[in-house]
């Protein structure tokens, strides 16, 4: 006999980390499948990261982006959530394929945002700049090398409080993240193209059981085209360089028509070291990306082509 069709979903369990910023992209996916999809309803839940418990090292040292995604992951893979809400950056390179990123919200502002003073030129001479982001730290470096790199941890509020204390002159946080918590007057943005964002900045992305084929119909409804072609480049240029957490790479992303540029930095830690390229390429294909990594590869002095591993080997 053939099998009755499945009743449609009506309620959905959606797993996000327990931060106020965490939570608001959590609310932010939850307003927009419920607009797209009258009568679901949606129960956020909540976990505490292994991240958000561990704030006295950089994360790079701890274990890498999988910090922010384990636990969820074990939740969705359970079957105790349907789907999870991550900031993209947060989210490592390379997945397992069991998970799948179903949607990309719009992306919100890329630029990073710095407190403590009007522009990198402006900070005050061996400044302190508290930061745990290599990629910020490198660019700081290399544009101001007498300036010092205090090591920040914590969630907005925290870092925005260990600055008020005195543990550094200034900091650099990410706009979107600030616009989200409806802190958009906090500090001064720091121009996309001339400070080049982190991969993956302002982007939420939704992701569920590669194999739960309803969730993703339904997550689908979201995925903000533009977007997902924008922050899959940026991807795909991690991939193509083997980046980890303590690489040192910045990229701005921009779209003309249907085709879209991307610019990209890889630095040594330190920033003595620079290199920089851009290319041009159709939306949706990874050859341009992969051919953007091997570039900068190519170019890189041992200081800086030491922190990449190239692409993985099939």
């Amino acid at each position: 006999m053939p099998s009755s069709p499945q009743p449609p979903v009506t309620a959905l369990r959606l797993g996000t980390r327990n931060s106020p910023l965490a939570m608001a992209q959590a609310e932010e996916a939850r307003d927009r499948l419920i607009a797209a999809h009258p009568g679901l309803t949606i129960e956020i839940v909540p976990v505490t990261a292994s991240g958000d418990k561990i704030q006295d090292r950089p994360l790079a040292e701890i274990g890498g982006k999988a910090l922010w995604t384990k636990e969820l992951d074990h939740w969705l893979m359970n079957g105790e959530i349907d789907f999870a809400v991550h900031s993209l950056k947060d989210v490592e390179t390379i997945r397992p394929a069991a998970i799948a990123i179903a949607a990309i919200l719009p992306r919100e502002d890329v630029r990073d945002v710095l407190i403590g003073a009007e522009s990198i030129r402006a900070l005050p001479q061996g400044a302190r700049v508290g930061t745990s982001a290599p990629r910020r730290a490198a660019q700081l470096l290399h544009a101001r090398p007498d300036c010092t790199v205090v090591m920040f941890r914590g969630n907005v509020a925290t870092r925005l409080a260990k600055l008020a204390a005195g543990e550094a002159d200034a900091t650099l946080l990410a706009r979107a993240g600030l616009n989200r918590l409806d802190a958009a007057g906090t500090g001064h943005p720091l121009a996309a193209d001339e400070w080049l964002p982190a991969p993956g900045q302002g982007a939420i992305a939704i992701e569920c059981r590669a194999d739960d084929a309803a969730t993703r119909a339904i997550l689908s409804a979201i995925d903000d085209l533009p977007s997902r072609h924008a922050v899959f480049a940026e991807r795909a240029l991690l991939a193509g360089l083997g980046g980890n957490c303590h690489s040192p790479i910045a990229v701005l992303t921009t779209a003309e028509g249907s085709e879209l540029i991307l610019r990209a930095a890889i630095y040594s830690p330190d920033g003595a070291e620079k290199v920089e390229a851009t290319t041009r390429f159709a939306a949706g294909d990874p050859a341009g990306p992969a051919r953007l990594a091997a570039e900068l590869l190519n170019r890189a002095p041992d200081a800086v082509r030491v922190h990449f591993s190239g692409p993985a080997q099939e």
